[in-house]
């Protein structure tokens, strides 16, 4: 078979069979196409011929232009692609299975402290319905660590404002459920009962049961909430850099600072795994490290 009919064999399985997105399917397509560009280069022969001595070698060679992530990225699209070609029974190893990821540096998550939090809050104009939705919108954040998908996919019906719980539709459809705190039970409230109804007078779709609206009345979007907390920080005096995500990093952080033992975090942020959220206790370490550089007076004397 030919390079082309062995790829487009591939694309087949992993759109038709694996149900994977165009665009995940693209980036293991180039991927592929990558290595057939060195194996061209180089005379190597075509995609089923490929050696774990040649593997090992385009491996070293894609050092010289790429990050570790890239890197390995690369590889993990080859290695499945080749358990494909394996499990066809159309070569006999696969011949990435033995290459050595590179190590990758693993960078302490960003965030912002609590001030400064407060800061943004003090700066929003609540006189408005668009302004009360904002608020809403930086303080769900803030106060429950939701990644920004989780957050444009709440509804209504999934606040439980007897407990002062939400649900939220996780990663991989794994709910969890999410406590929060009486401020942002208050304003919710108030949101739903005034600013969304509001809201929702202007769309067609009056059975939307999403929880946060549009200006249009439609369901807001993951790019319309980064809007927003970029027009937060604009309209603030704030120079900082906010995402959502590093909103989520101050949650983390802001919780672990204050007591609360890992597993919990693990269990708001929604990790599968522990190593996810141990990242967070070297952030504080950091915290604790700088406050005692700045504050003792023998460290302050050498300094």
């Amino acid at each position: 078979m030919s390079n082309i009919e062995v790829i487009s064999l591939f694309k087949s399985y992993i759109e038709d069979e694996k149900g994977y997105s165009p665009n995940t399917s693209i980036s293991y397509v180039d991927d592929i196409y990558s290595l057939v560009n060195f194996l061209d280069i180089e005379q190597f022969g075509d995609l089923l011929t490929v050696s774990s001595r040649i593997a090992r070698f385009y491996t070293a060679t894609l050092h010289e232009k790429y990050t570790p992530k890239s890197i390995a990225r690369k590889i993990s699209s080859l290695r499945s692609f080749y358990n494909f070609l394996n499990r066809e029974e159309l070569i006999k190893q696969n011949p990435f299975s033995e290459v050595e990821l590179p190590k990758q540096i693993r960078k302490l998550p960003k965030f912002i402290y609590p001030e400064e939090i407060d800061s943004l809050f003090k700066s929003i104009n609540t006189t408005k319905p668009i302004g009360k939705r904002d608020k809403l919108v930086l303080e769900f954040l803030y106060g429950t660590g939701v990644r920004v998908s989780e957050l444009c996919n709440v509804k209504i019906k999934d606040i439980d404002f007897y407990q002062d719980l939400v649900l939220i539709h996780g990663k991989g459809s794994k709910d969890r459920l999410v406590p929060i705190h009486k401020l942002l039970s208050k304003e919710l409230k108030d949101y739903i009962l005034t600013t969304r109804s509001e809201f929702l007078k202007r769309s067609d779709n009056k059975e939307n049961e999403t929880l946060l609206l549009n200006f249009k009345g439609t369901s807001l979007t993951t790019r319309g909430v980064r809007l927003i907390i970029k027009r937060i920080i604009d309209n603030s005096e704030e120079t900082f850099s906010l995402s959502p995500h590093k909103l989520r990093h101050s949650f983390a952080t802001h919780l672990l600072d204050n007591g609360a033992d890992l597993r919990s975090v693990q269990e708001l942020l929604g990790h599968s795994t522990l190593s996810s959220t141990q990242i967070y206790t070297n952030v504080t370490k950091e915290k604790l490290k700088d406050s005692y550089m700045n504050a003792h007076p023998r460290a302050k004397r050498r300094r």
